[in-house]
């Protein structure tokens, strides 16, 4: 399994270089039931992957002047804000037993990744929907763009997701920035919110480096595949796709940690 596990950590960098998000979305899965780790410990190693994979990504979009830091700072602040006090304060009060029913026992592993599940289906959506949105950028969008940067690093805090599916949509739609300048940022706002989570929560955790180092460095050639991908393919027509794989990800969660 975990032969398949390095090929989807190629796949995750791929992604990630190719549409500019989503593909963090699936490290969790993959090392939950691809490498065997618990869900817990699957959300710190994953803002590990996903903020060193992003910030090796920002690199050549800082090259070609594709980041706007001012943008990055507004949404990003937020964020890390929101992120630190989740690792730090909620996710430590979630407990082992969340609740019974019966036969069935909601643990605290099976929570986290059915709220995963919950934040796939809402990725698929946003990837598979055509954007028909027209914002003006304004001081509210600005404020709303602020707001939802607190929400994605509430998610990014809990469940160890990047957030790109909700941050690059913010960035054009809110506050009307061009797609490229909008993924180069949205790359650098991940990789600041995966990594301060990480080391914000790391002392309390027992790390497997040998393996996390692994599976990030094989992430990261994916990304660097994923750049040169995209000189040659249009990420957006593989976007809907890509999203379609993520329902059916989200949906196989949900029917495996219930029903099985």
């Amino acid at each position: 399994m975990e032969i398949i596990g390095y090929t989807a950590a190629v796949f995750i960098g791929i992604s990630l270089g190719l549409i500019g998000g989503g593909g963090s979305i699936l490290t969790v899965p993959v090392l939950v039931y691809l490498f065997g780790i618990d869900a817990f410990m699957a959300t710190e190693y994953s803002l590990f992957v996903v903020g060193i994979s992003s910030l090796v990504g920002s690199v050549s979009y800082f090259k070609k002047g594709l980041i706007n830091f001012k943008i990055a700072m507004v949404f990003g602040v937020p964020s890390i804000v929101s992120i630190f006090l989740t690792r730090m304060y909620l996710l430590p009060l979630i407990p082992e037993d969340v609740f019974r029913i019966q036969n069935f026992t909601l643990t605290r592993n099976i929570f986290l990744l059915l709220i995963f599940a919950g934040l796939m289906m809402l990725a698929s959506y946003k990837m598979i929907r055509k954007n028909t949105s027209d914002h003006k950028t304004d001081k509210n969008n600005a404020l709303l763009a602020a707001g939802q940067g607190s929400l994605v690093g509430i998610l990014t805090g809990l469940v160890g997701a990047g957030g790109g599916f909700m941050i690059i949509p913010a960035l054009v739609n809110l506050l009307k920035i061009p797609m490229k300048i909008a993924i180069g940022t949205s790359l650098v706002i991940i990789s600041l919110n995966s990594l301060i989570g990480f080391f914000s929560s790391v002392n309390h955790m027992r790390i497997d480096w040998e393996l996390l180092i692994s599976v990030t460095i094989i992430a990261v050639a994916g990304i660097i595949i994923g750049f040169q991908l995209s000189k040659k393919i249009d990420g957006k027509k593989l976007k809907p796709a890509f999203g379609w794989f993520i329902l059916m990800m989200g949906i196989y969660i949900i029917t495996k940690e219930i029903f099985f």
